[in-house]
């Protein structure tokens, strides 16, 4: 599903399991991961109920600065990132922000549209990947 800018898609695993293997994935394809954030530990840190949830923050920066040098207001939206999260049912997700929104949200010009492809492209099969 895809809403405001959001693509979300079902996961078969656990969201620690799907995000080590879209973590393993990045890094064999040789992606920065520059973080991940344990949302539910920084809840539990605070004595709150979070059901789990973590964030990945990843980029390159071969893929990034070309969208940067058309508009570097993309800068606040890089380097990508993608929730694993789980719902009141159980359910685990991933939701990612889509590349084509972005490129629209910050007026990239048309030079980026390849580029834009190819990241629109990689993401959805590195989370389709991850979420088995």
């Amino acid at each position: 599903m895809s809403e405001d800018g959001l693509v979300t898609l079902a996961s078969k695993f656990s969201v620690e399991e799907t995000l080590d293997r879209l973590e393993t994935d990045l890094r064999a394809k040789g992606i920065t991961v520059f973080a991940r954030i344990d949302h539910a530990a920084g809840a539990a840190s605070v004595a709150m109920p979070l059901r789990p949830t973590e964030l990945l923050i990843f980029g390159n920066a071969k893929a990034g600065t070309p969208l940067m040098q058309s508009n570097q207001t993309i800068g606040i939206d890089l380097p990508l990132k993608v929730l694993g999260w789980q719902d009141a049912e159980g359910k685990v997700w991933l939701t990612y922000n889509d590349a084509s929104w972005l490129a629209r949200r910050h007026r990239l010009g048309p030079g980026t549209d390849a580029s834009v492809s190819a990241l629109t492209t990689a993401l959805a099969n590195l989370a389709k990947a991850a979420a088995g």
